[in-house]
């Protein structure tokens, strides 16, 4: 893709100028910066969608080159036992809020705060009262759609419906999170219709868009992948059952497509070894001259998931995580929670060259993998037409081929006769197999998306709780922050921390 990072660092400085440095549910209007207006939306976008990633999947701050934001792909990570802490490279508080689950208003409150505050440019664009640009509206539309749906999954009811007011509402109403699913579903058929029907003078945003450079064909696929799994994840909800099996028809019939074979979306508006320049992701671990940093040999590998890989003869496991100081084909991993002592005094695995390669490297949004997988339990819960083997068998196909294998080594991983690998070895335990091997392709890439999910199922059931938590059941929410209950105070929802483990979403009651 051209390096446009140029029109990004412009788009950065204008997007802040929509933004209150003060509320992240206000967008300013300060005279003294360019008014809304006057901002077009190819000026907005990919800054927008550079500063969304970096809270999906990692990033620095900006302020501390060594500190590492609050992003939900590391916090899933740690909660699904596929990362802990080098005990020998670290000391004992670091990761000890995710290890202990010690969840309070203030763990990984700038998932909320962030995505509130970035997602609000998107609003923005969707808002637009310029000619020429349904496109660009759909794209704002679909990524708006991805990332409340995350704040819904994470937090339950939001604030949603005036959110995104600027200084009209600095303290908007919390929306049912029902309610809030089922406008999703509206925006991205939205998006889909503004697509299809868009004039031929409208814009195509091109290398404005640095996730897709601006296939709309891909777009609506991605609306579809989405819509997908909004659906999926309210499918045990009884309550919901005629609703999701009216709007899986509506994509059965209307022959909407998929996120298929090589279909990944993917970020890169022109990453490189330079300071605010690095793949957020990459920039967690590698340093501007692209070396390893303190974060890289200080997050290890789990001694469970380690052995799991190796268990299910999984080739991934060398893409996953790299090999120790011990020697080439020597994997291993710590138990979370484990202190230094002779016992645990051992080289250990980090994060593998399958995901990690430089800071140049594509951001992985959504894979291939993961819808492949989505669309296998669709059809396996008959909601779709088609073969679940056959998608389940491309989806773990997708996932070695992300990570640098085979499709090869994929065929020889699957037919094994062996539960929740080989899908004739799952006969009874299909959709247990379906998360197993989402919790393995999203391994690195989407630990949030896999945290949500186990949540939802109870699968992968065999993956283990951190045994130095206080809790006998692994967290399923977090609270609302303490910025946002000291700043809207009449309208968020009270907690104690003990609902982080007993207040379900709606899609888990």
């Amino acid at each position: 893709m051209k390096n446009i990072y140029s029109k990004v660092l412009c788009g950065i400085l204008i997007s802040a100028s929509l933004q209150s440095c003060d509320e992240y549910l206000d967008v300013n209007d300060d005279p003294n910066n360019p008014s809304s207006e006057n901002v077009n939306p190819e000026i907005v976008l990919a800054a927008t969608q550079v500063y969304t990633y970096g809270v999906f999947a990692g990033n620095v701050s900006e302020f501390n080159p060594n500190a590492v934001q609050d992003n939900m792909n590391q916090l899933g990570n740690l909660m699904m036992n596929n990362w802990t802490r080098d005990v020998g490279a670290s000391n004992s508080s670091y990761y000890f809020n995710e290890h202990t689950y010690n969840v309070t208003s203030d763990f990984y409150s700038g998932i909320f705060e962030n995505l509130y505050l970035r997602t609000s440019n998107y609003t923005f664009i969707q808002n637009t009262t310029k000619p020429g640009y349904d496109n660009y509206k759909a794209i704002a539309k679909i990524l708006k759609s991805f990332y409340f749906q995350y704040l819904v999954d994470l937090y339950g009811n939001i604030p949603y419906l005036e959110a995104h007011k600027r200084g009209d509402n600095l303290t908007p109403k919390y929306d049912d999170a029902l309610t809030i699913y089922r406008d999703l579903v509206v925006q991205l058929e939205e998006a889909v219709a503004l697509i299809d029907n868009a004039p031929a003078s409208s814009l195509n945003p091109g290398e404005n868009d640095v996730m897709l450079s601006g296939d709309m064909g891909m777009w609506k696929k991605f609306a579809n992948t989405l819509k997908l799994r909004i659906l999926l994840r309210e499918c045990k909800r009884t309550a919901s059952s005629t609703y999701i099996t009216s709007e899986m028809a509506e994509l059965q019939s209307s022959g909407a497509q998929f996120l298929g074979p090589n279909d990944n979306v993917t970020i890169n508006p022109g990453f490189s070894a330079s300071v605010n320049k690095q793949n957020g992701f990459a920039a967690m671990f590698l340093n501007t001259n692209d070396e390893f940093k303190n974060n890289w040999s200080s997050t290890a590998a789990t001694k469970y998931t380690v052995s799991y890989l190796q268990n299910t003869n999984d080739p991934r496991l060398t893409r996953i995580y790299s090999a120790t100081s011990a020697g080439p084909t020597d994997y291993n991993g710590h138990q979370q929670g484990d202190v230094l002592n002779t016992s645990t005094n051992y080289p250990v695995s980090h994060v593998g060259p399958g995901l990690l390669q430089n800071s140049a490297q594509d951001g992985l949004v959504f894979t291939a993998a993961e819808s492949l997988l989505l669309q296998a339990e669709a059809v396996q819960r008959g909601y779709l037409t088609g073969s679940a083997k056959s998608l389940y068998e491309s989806g773990i196909t997708e996932s070695f081929k992300l990570l640098g294998l085979t499709t090869a080594q994929a065929i020889t991983y699957y037919s094994q006769a062996t539960n929740l690998v080989g899908w004739n070895g799952s006969t009874g335990n299909e959709i247990q197999a379906i998360i197993n091997q989402k919790w393995i392709a999203l391994n690195g890439i989407n630990g949030g998306e896999i945290w949500i999910e186990n949540t939802r199922t109870g699968f992968p059931s065999h993956v283990p709780l951190s045994p130095v938590a206080a809790s006998t059941s692994r967290p399923i929410r977090l609270l609302y922050p303490s910025s946002e209950i000291a700043g809207n105070t009449a309208n968020v929802p009270q907690q104690n921390e003990s609902e982080a483990f007993t207040s379900k979403i709606f899609w888990n009651q």
